[in-house]
Order: C-alpha cells, then sequence, then structure tokens
C-alpha cells in the first residue's frame, strides 16, 4: 500500500506566507515582540529559500507606522504590500483575487499581529474562502495574553492549524534528502537571544 500526503500539509508548491501588521508603533506594545520577531524573520528567510510567494498588510500605516525595518529589509524586491483599514485584510479590495491568481496555492502561513484583531479576522475570511490556514503560533502575538490564547482556540476550532515556525520549516522540507534540508537546518539552528 502506498502512503499518499495528507493534504493538510504545507508543502512548497501550495503555500503563500502572509506577514500581518508587524509595523513600527504596533510592535512595542505586544507582548514576546522579540519572539514574534525573530520568528518572522526566520519565515521570511525559509519562504525565501523554498521560493513561496510573499505578502504584507500594514494597517493604517499613516498612523501605525511602517513594516519594521528588520523585516523590510529581509523581504524579496517583488514583496506586494497591501494598506488597509480593515481588520480582515479579505476586506481589502483584491486581496483574496491576489492570492488565488496563483491556482495552485490552497495554504497560507500566517505570522503577526494582533492574533485577536487583524490575524483573527483575516485568518476567519481565509478559510471562508476555501483556503487553508495554518498559524505559526510562536511568531504571533496580541497585546494580552489572554487574548492571543483565545483567538488561538478560536481559529482552531474554526478550522485552522496551529502549528509552530519550526515544524512549519521542516513541513516544507519534508524529508532530509530535500534541496532545501541544510538551508533549513541552518535556521532552524539560530538560538533565540533576547
Amino acid at each position: 500500500m502506498m502512503l499518499t500526503q495528507n493534504i493538510t500539509l504545507l508543502s512548497p508548491e501550495d503555500t503563500l506566507l502572509l506577514v500581518i501588521d508587524v509595523q513600527e508603533k504596533l510592535l512595542p506594545a505586544v507582548f514576546s515582540a522579540e519572539k514574534l520577531l525573530w520568528n518572522t524573520k526566520r519565515l521570511i528567510e525559509g519562504a525565501k529559500i523554498f521560493g513561496l510567494p510573499i505578502l504584507v498588510t500594514e494597517q493604517y500605516p499613516q498612523g501605525l507606522g511602517q513594516t519594521v525595518q528588520e523585516i523590510k529589509s529581509l523581504l524579496p524586491e517583488k514583496v506586494t504590500f497591501f494598506e488597509k483599514k480593515s481588520f480582515s485584510a479579505c476586506l481589502i479590495p483584491n486581496f483574496v483575487e491576489k492570492i488565488i491568481q496563483n491556482e495552485n496555492i490552497r495554504n497560507i502561513l500566517i505570522c503577526g499581529m494582533e492574533t485577536h484583531v487583524c490575524v483573527l479576522q483575516t485568518a476567519l475570511d481565509l478559510l471562508a474562502a476555501g483556503l487553508q490556514v495554518h498559524l505559526a503560533a510562536d511568531a504571533v502575538s496580541s497585546r494580552f495574553e489572554t487574548d492571543y490564547d483565545i483567538s488561538l482556540r478560536r481559529m482552531e476550532t474554526s478550522g485552522a492549524f496551529v502549528t509552530t515556525t519550526e515544524a512549519s520549516l521542516f513541513e516544507l522540507c519534508r524529508t532530509a534528502e530535500s534541496p532545501y534540508f541544510k538551508s533549513v537546518s541552518k535556521i532552524v539552528r539560530e538560538k533565540f537571544v533576547s
């Protein structure tokens, strides 16, 4: 009997990384901001290794600032930024269309903030659009831990997959024989320094 791949697993051919609102004035307000930033950077590095498309949102940048420079400096040139005032990125004109124009994309890997507002509402709308949502729990945050915990549970019970940065990277790699394995191993061996 041949084992087939579970369709809920991430793969480089069908995954997009979505970075939600990691902005100058928002980042200092969330708990574990340093860890969120570190893991977001690792996800971006991984996305570049695997050639994943990356989308970035910014909530009202005139008031909340731009995406933090540490993130911006890692992004490939062709990344699309979406400015928004709605909490769900899916309410941005052409946002969902930008995702589904690539017919292969079915998995959205999310990092960013705030977990209980923009991440939650975007995740629920992406699920409603028929996409699979994967939340890197160590790369999302809120101002208060209770909001973070409750929203992760709500998204999970709504059908999203809660995962971690390292698990996502190894899932995209799938095997130690992968040509990406050495690069991914380098990322996951990094030590978090606060």
